[in-house]
């Protein structure tokens, strides 16, 4: 991270010179990225957000709250820049509901994407076709966070609140509301579940499907090419200390603007994102649904493309839990990894530690997470060694889902563990380019708007490669195997 003198120092040489700012809304934290016109990353500040827990599987989040966040990660940007930024570029976390009114205002908390309240909807669903459907018509399977199944959730327990919002968007689309007084959502975000991808258009049918077709009025238009972009309010220059009229810019939001700032634009192209969630994405040129059921089909902002995402719901979140259960620290990571050997000494994990199940590659609100193979000469060591390979499992069965090609990028936080990222190229069985982006979102956000308008930024993406250790093949080979065989299982449990 580029703080305090060193920022400062970086931005004094650029006078006079283009200055953007890149915010990622986060899920549990939110960052801010300027840069200069040559994509150099001159300051980063971030703050955390907190999730809401009030109960009966319900995750939430406070809009207001998020807003602040985004003020006071960009004002200390702007604090270190030479000169105002020419553009502000939003992404950040997708799914959910985020409902609110004709003036912006918030009408209930945010509905993260983790929220487990439309579990019986989509068990529902799956029973009686609705769930065939969506996935025939829009290429994505729903989940329980999906804003599709929210909407239904609180049309049944809430309908009164949907009576008084004029908006369902996600987090962006709130955020860009706020700060130019615009209703748009970019192609991303609207894209799941209620878009038809080849008209790019809402589709009726899922909506008289979901239950919903009297409430079609809450989705914002849709900006298909390119993103949405307006120039900051009155009220949104006050928020952020800029100018009224500096340009904002909607989208794509966090796993599409993470896919351009990783360089990864071509069909067949992949990218593993080891953040809070394990994000497993490829570019496609070919919309229609695949033979599984799960995924999101994601509308990119270049026409004839689109994002075939399996991002199961639990990446370094799962780790981080268990280090802290275990008395353990991240400091501590590669040592614990180098601790214990391939096969983490029997220790074999399934690791779906969400409250709302799992939705890649496959769906299945009651999915848990499990621990097998332990005992009395267990370490911690093994526990988590056994944890991340199960992760780089689960990276594995999602990248056959989606139909990964030849090349596959990562980055995220956990990519910063160089024995992390072998670990997932030994189990992934192909090499891995790491992605010398630290914030790939905010930068392709920013990347994404800029082309959208026209320009054609140079903006460098160094990467380095790893590659997977010949002798450790056979035997994540195999293990993969048994994985899938623990997976079915499991299923079958799960569903009783």
């Amino acid at each position: 991270m580029i703080t305090g003198r060193v920022a400062r120092v970086a931005a004094n040489d650029q006078e006079g010179a283009l200055m953007y700012i890149g915010v990622d809304i986060g899920t549990s934290v939110t960052k801010a990225v300027g840069y200069d016109e040559s994509g150099a990353e001159l300051c980063v500040h971030g703050v955390p957000t907190e999730l809401l827990y009030p109960g009966d599987g319900r995750v939430e989040q406070d809009i207001d709250a998020v807003v602040d966040s985004v003020a006071e990660v960009v004002r200390a940007v702007v604090g270190q820049l030479p000169s105002a930024p020419a553009l502000v570029a939003l992404t950040g976390q997708g799914d959910g509901c985020w409902l609110h009114d004709d003036d912006g205002a918030p009408v209930r908390p945010a509905a993260s994407w983790l929220d487990g309240r439309a579990a019986d909807v989509v068990r529902r669903w799956d029973r009686d076709g609705t769930a065939d459907l969506i996935l025939e018509r829009n290429g994505g399977m729903v989940f329980p966070g999906a804003s599709g199944a929210i909407l239904a959730a609180l049309d049944r327990q809430e309908p009164d609140v949907l009576d008084r919002a004029t908006t369902a968007t996600h987090c962006v689309g709130m955020v860009f509301r706020r700060l130019t007084g615009e209703r748009l959502v970019d192609v991303s975000d609207a894209s799941y579940p209620f878009l038809n991808p080849h008209r790019r258009e809402y589709d009726d049918e899922i909506l008289r499907a979901c239950g919903l077709a009297h409430r079609a009025d809450l989705l914002p238009p849709v900006v298909t090419s390119g993103g949405p972009a307006a120039p900051l309010s009155g009220e949104g220059a006050a928020l952020l200390g800029l100018p009224a009229g500096t340009m904002v810019s909607a989208g794509p939001y966090d796993l599409l603007a993470s896919a351009r700032g990783s360089g990864v634009v071509d069909p067949g192209d992949g990218l593993l994102i080891i953040g809070t969630t394990l994000a497993c994405q490829v570019v496609t040129a070919d919309p229609s649904p695949i033979p599984h059921r799960a995924g999101l089909l994601l509308g990119m902002w270049n026409e004839g493309r689109w994002m075939r995402a399996m991002p199961a719901m639990v990446g370094t979140a799962s780790l981080g839990w268990l280090l802290d259960i275990t008395g353990s620290s991240v400091a501590e990571l590669t040592d614990l990894l180098d601790g214990s050997p391939p096969g983490a000494r029997g220790v074999r994990v399934l690791p779906y530690w969400s409250e709302s199940g799992e939705r890649a590659p496959f769906v299945e609100a009651s999915a848990r997470g499990r621990f097998d193979g332990l005992h009395l000469s267990t370490s911690r060591a093994d526990l988590v060694r056994g944890l991340c390979e199960g992760l780089a499992f689960a990276a594995r069965h999602c990248f056959d889902a989606a139909g990964l090609g030849d090349r596959l990028a990562v980055c995220g936080g956990g990519a910063q563990s160089a024995t992390w990222t072998q670990l997932f190229a030994d189990v992934l069985g192909r090499p891995l380019e790491v992605v010398d982006v630290p914030q790939a979102g905010a930068y392709g956000a920013v990347l994404s708007a800029l082309e959208s308008r026209g320009e054609t930024p140079d903006w460098p993406i160094p990467r380095r490669t790893v590659e997977p250790a010949a002798a450790h093949r056979q035997h994540y080979d195999d293990a993969f195997g048994d994985y899938l065989d623990r997976v079915d299982h499991a299923r079958a449990h799960w569903s009783r």
